[in-house]
């Protein structure tokens, strides 16, 4: 059997009492790239945080290549490239001085480091910029230059935590073709949280769908939409919305097309997507905020 490049068994972990996570199992397989998808404040980032050593777990354990995760280890840290939600870079720095300071922490000098530092540079199509200061860029270049610092030392895994949060159609593209890419072409595992599902479409081998701190499914992206048909045909409510609960599925278009002619309400047919797998798992959309356990224990101070 082969051995998943991340193993969580029975994952636990609570903010004063309210559940971010509750007993998440999951595989992670080695070149797969693995969209974690939830609504804000369902436990993504707060399962990153364990998985990279930012927090630790009330509950469970986390297994890289089999054996027991230590964040103290640096040879196991040094299978992980972390991209933030947010842009972390140091703005007063250039972009190669960004790099350099990043590589020296992972025990990469002179030439070594130079190659590593052209390498990526040239992966993320910024090359020409490398002399620039790094708070001057537009937040899509930005974005290229985390995730280039967090590819410098040839990491297994890269965690993708919203990876195109705030960015225009234009950059979500470009981040989104660099991301397969790495993928397709350095063999790296991806992790990504989102919530957007256009991003999971784009992007993701495999799904995983969290709610309220639970996993609701996990599976093949393409198995599971064919699990549930094809064809959606979506009728409208009173008020004028889409309702989850006149959504119908089909596997052929004939199908959904004699429904909708024998439909008295205003219809809608289209393709299945991810979002419909959430909503047959979980009864609801991937729609709408809420807040976070961790988002509570800050407020409450």
């Amino acid at each position: 059997m082969t051995i998943p490049l991340i193993r969580l068994e029975n994952i636990c972990k609570s903010y004063r009492g309210v559940a971010a996570l509750d007993g998440v199992c999951l595989d992670v397989e080695r070149g797969s790239i693995l969209a974690f998808m939830g609504p804000n404040g369902a436990g993504k980032t707060t399962a990153i945080k364990i998985m990279t050593g930012l927090l630790r777990p009330d509950r469970g354990m986390v297994y890289y290549n089999g054996k027991p995760f230590n964040p103290r280890s640096s040879e196991q840290k040094r299978l992980m490239g972390v991209v933030p939600q947010h842009n972390n870079i140091d703005r007063d720095l250039s972009v190669e001085e960004n790099l350099r300071v990043h590589g020296m922490l992972f025990g990469l000098y002179g030439r070594v480091l130079g190659a590593k530092m052209d390498e990526v540079l040239h992966a993320v199509d910024l090359a020409p910029m490398k002399t620039q200061i790094s708070g001057r860029l537009s937040g899509g270049l930005q974005r290229r230059l985390t995730i280039a610092r967090a590819l410098l030392h040839d990491p297994q895994i890269l965690f993708l935590d919203e990876p195109s949060n705030g960015l225009d159609p234009a950059n979500r593209r470009a981040i989104h073709g660099l991301v397969r890419r790495l993928n397709r072409e350095a063999g790296v595992t991806v992790f990504l949280t989102t919530h957007a599902i256009d991003e999971a479409e784009a992007l993701s081998t495999r799904v995983a769908f969290i709610t309220g701190g639970r996993l609701a499914a996990t599976g093949h992206s393409q198995e599971m939409k064919a699990a549930i048909g094809r064809f959606a045909l979506d009728v409208m409510d009173g008020s004028g919305e889409f309702s989850l609960a006149h959504t119908r599925y089909f596997s052929l278009r004939a199908e959904a097309v004699k429904a909708a002619q024998l439909a008295t309400a205003n219809v809608n047919i289209r393709e299945v997507t991810l979002e419909d797998v959430y909503a047959r798992a979980t009864g609801k959309r991937l729609t709408g905020t809420s807040e976070t356990a961790e988002d509570a224990e800050r407020r409450r101070g």
